[in-house]
C-alpha cells in the first residue's frame, strides 16, 4: 500500500512503513515539545491578551492530506477583524498564486510582528500534530479557500501529510520571485526523497532559522 503521486522525476511514493515511521517520530517530538515548552506558550498567550485581548489562538479550516479540512491553530497575530479585511488587500499579494501573503501586512499586531519573526505563533501546531492532522514536516497546508484553486498537478501535494515546516518555506523565506510551480515542484522533491533523516536536517535548518529570527 503506497500513496502516490505523479513527480517529474518520476513516481513519488511514501510506503506505509516509512509512513509509521514518519508518524511515530512525529508524535514524540511534538509531545515533548509541547511539554518542555508549556512555559514559553503560556507567556505567548498573555503577551497576546496584554497587546491585542482575546482571542489567544487563531484557527482556520485548511486542507490537509488527501483534501481532507482541518482547522489549524496559531497564536492570534493579527487583528481580530482581520479575515474581514482579506479582500481590500489581495492587489498586494506576494505569495505564488493561490496562496495569499504580504510582507508587511497592515492588520499584524505588534506582538504578532515579534510571534511571526521568530515564528513562534506556529507552536499550536504541535498539538495539529498530535491529532493527526499534520507532520512536523511536509508540505505547507493551504486555506481550503485557496486549495480549491489548485488545479490537478496542485492537487498532488495533498498526498502527503501537511508539515509546520518544509523545504519550500526553508529555502524561499526572503523570496517572493518564485511560482507555484518551484513551491510544488520541491514539495514533490521531498515526498520522492523523504527519508527520517531529511526531516532531522529540515527541522534543524527551521530551528536555525528560528533561532536567528528570519522568519516572515
Amino acid at each position: 500500500m503506497e500513496l502516490t503521486v505523479q513527480y517529474r522525476g518520476g513516481d513519488a511514493r511514501l510506503p506505509v512503513a516509512r509512513s509509521r515511521a514518519k508518524r511515530l517520530f512525529d508524535v514524540v517530538l511534538a509531545a515533548t515539545g509541547l511539554v518542555v515548552l508549556s512555559p514559553v506558550l503560556a507567556l505567548i498567550a498573555l503577551a497576546v491578551v496584554l497587546d491585542s485581548g482575546w482571542p489567544v489562538l487563531y484557527s482556520q479550516n485548511r486542507a490537509g492530506f488527501e483534501g481532507r479540512h482541518f482547522r489549524i491553530w496559531k497564536f492570534r497575530t493579527m487583528v481580530r477583524n482581520a479575515e474581514a479585511r482579506r479582500s481590500e488587500l489581495l492587489a498586494l499579494n506576494e505569495a505564488p498564486y493561490p496562496a495569499f501573503k504580504i510582507r508587511n501586512d497592515p492588520r499584524v499586531t505588534r506582538v504578532g510582528r515579534f510571534l511571526r519573526k521568530s515564528s513562534a505563533d506556529e507552536l499550536p501546531q504541535l498539538w495539529n500534530v498530535l491529532l493527526g492532522d499534520m507532520s512536523l514536516v511536509g508540505p505547507r497546508p493551504l486555506p481550503t479557500i485557496e486549495a480549491d484553486l489548485l488545479d490537478l498537478a496542485g492537487r498532488q501535494r495533498l498526498l502527503a501529510r501537511p508539515g509546520i515546516t518544509c523545504l519550500w518555506q526553508l529555502s524561499n523565506r526572503h523570496s517572493d520571485q518564485t511560482g507555484f510551480g518551484d513551491w510544488l515542484a520541491k514539495d514533490l522533491a521531498y515526498i520522492h526523497d523523504w527519508s527520517l533523516w531529511r526531516d532531522v536536517v529540515i527541522l534543524a535548518r527551521t530551528a536555525q532559522a528560528v533561532v536567528r529570527m528570519t522568519g516572515r
